[in-house]
């Protein structure tokens, strides 16, 4: 019932079946998930439409829009991004070298779209950039844009970008990098990060792993939904008559090679939040709620997770004998991570905690990471000029042409605006059936003690849930994506 498919060379595998109706019974759509996967409504995120132009709201997104994965501390300039302080800072107020020294300077880099062909929309060529965004913390703490350069090759054709040129010079620029992150934002954090990932996580699971073990009893409500959505993703989404490939910027072909591209330098690392944002350099930014609570929910899953395993395994002799445990982890290195040792992946389970820590990143994947880039995709995208899907003017090549009117022919057509819209309002919809983070309807455990710590496991969630609340209060947005009663269990849709 559950084997292994290759849907694209170089991607991690997936199951085999080419449509819903082709997978076992236990792990397709209940009746009220499917009745209500059809509708659609639409509502607006007034903030965004108001504030799209804005220098600190572009900045803010970095940090707790639907894509916080691009941003990290800047401690040396690129090769490829030729700055002076005289370019950045007027009358010298400033110097680079000692604003990134004191940790103020940051860098997103989307060098993984450099040179990914690109679509033909209504009959006009699309154009997609690989963009570099230096970005600076100022004494308000807040993260603002100082230079935006829109190809990877400095050119006198590729001019650098400052919040000093014309409006709509700047503006461009702008667009150009929230097309950019859309792109890297679908393919490689949300589909790549967390659908496909999760879905490798779930069959070597069912694959490998018996209904009677504790493995299985403590994930498998994590998969709950995860390979039939993912059935209907490559069936209706990214396939080369999916919707995504009528409507985006980049060609089915260039899907593939983004998503190649992102997997090759995939690290474990940038899989677990903690070390994640560490090796970001991204510890002390202030108003960073992705990383606040982020961290936050991983430490209590991590709780819960220690408590159940060290329950079963009380010595590392007892995970090293254990050939289902094993065989579960070899197929995830195998399968999903294509045997690549640079990925960090273990190959093997030698310790109780190394065997912690993983559960812990596969469960975190599938609910809490998830959510975090996902429920907040309408949010940010229902007003299109803040996140475009496609762009069908090429960038500058210079300053100083660039009015309103080259703005508006620069965006996507109506009806590629419309489809976008409605395909984001479905993905960031919470389904009739949902279950939230630490809810386990399905009792699969016996025992007391696994009782015990999933009771723990929810007291402790509420208080974190009641916690946010309060933070967000006080915000002028509030970041709930990580509340932990708005986290689904399973990756879902």
């Amino acid at each position: 019932f559950y084997s292994w498919d290759s849907y694209e060379k170089g991607l991690p595998h997936c199951i085999k079946a080419d449509k819903p109706n082709e997978l076992p019974p236990e792990v397709t759509f209940s009746y009220t998930k499917e009745f209500g996967f059809g509708y659609t409504l639409f509502t607006r995120l007034d903030y965004v439409h108001l504030h799209w132009k804005d220098d600190d709201f572009f900045g803010y997104q970095f940090l707790n829009g639907v894509n916080p994965m691009m941003i990290r501390r800047c401690d040396t300039l690129p090769d490829n991004l030729p700055l002076t302080d005289n370019m950045v800072f007027l009358h010298g107020q400033c110097s680079l070298a000692e604003e990134i020294k004191n940790g103020n300077i940051f860098l997103c880099d989307y060098k993984v779209l450099d040179g990914i062909p690109t679509n033909v929309i209504n009959g006009k060529k699309q154009y997609l950039m690989a963009p570099l965004v230096l970005l600076q913390k100022t004494e308000e703490n807040k993260i603002m844009p100082i230079a935006i350069q829109l190809k990877q090759k400095p050119a006198e054709d590729n001019p650098i970008f400052f919040p000093t040129d014309s409006e709509y010079d700047w503006l461009l620029a702008k667009i150009f990098v929230r097309s950019a992150d859309f792109n890297v934002h679908q393919l490689n954090a949300h589909l790549l990060r967390t659908h496909l990932l999760a879905e490798v996580f779930a069959v070597s699971l069912l694959r490998n792993v018996p209904m009677v073990h504790p493995l299985y009893k403590l994930l498998v409500p994590h998969t709950r939904y995860t390979l039939y959505i993912n059935v209907l993703a490559r069936l209706r989404l990214i396939s080369p008559d999916g919707v995504f490939n009528h409507v985006s910027n980049h060609l089915c072909k260039g899907m593939s090679e983004i998503l190649r591209r992102s997997l090759s330098s995939m690290t474990y690392t940038s899989l677990c939040i903690p070390d994640d944002i560490a090796e970001r350099g991204l510890e002390n930014v202030p108003n960073f709620y992705y990383k606040d609570d982020g961290i936050e929910i991983w430490k209590t899953i991590h709780r819960f997770v220690k408590g159940i395993i060290s329950f079963y395994y009380r010595t590392n002799s007892d995970i090293e004998n254990d050939p289902e445990l094993q065989k579960w982890i070899k197929e995830i290195f195998e399968y999903g991570f294509l045997s690549l040792t640079s990925t960090g992946i273990p190959q093997k389970f030698t310790t109780v905690d190394e065997l912690i820590k993983f559960v812990t990143m596969v469960i975190f994947t599938g609910s809490a990471q998830h959510a975090a880039l996902s429920i907040g995709q309408y949010d940010y995208a229902s007003w299109m000029p803040n996140t475009p899907i496609s762009l069908q003017l090429p960038p500058p090549t210079k300053k100083g042409d660039a009015d309103e009117d080259t703005m508006l022919a620069t965006f996507p057509d109506i009806n590629t605006t419309v489809k976008g819209m409605d395909t984001m309002f479905l993905l960031s919809q919470q389904s009739t059936d949902f279950v939230p983070l630490g809810q386990y309807p399905e009792e699969h455990f016996t025992e007391d003690f696994p009782h015990k710590k999933i009771e723990e496991f929810q007291r402790e969630l509420k208080a974190l849930s009641n916690l946010i609340n309060a933070r967000n209060k006080t915000l002028e947005v509030p970041y709930t994506y990580l509340d932990p009663m708005k986290v689904e269990n399973s990756v879902s849709i």
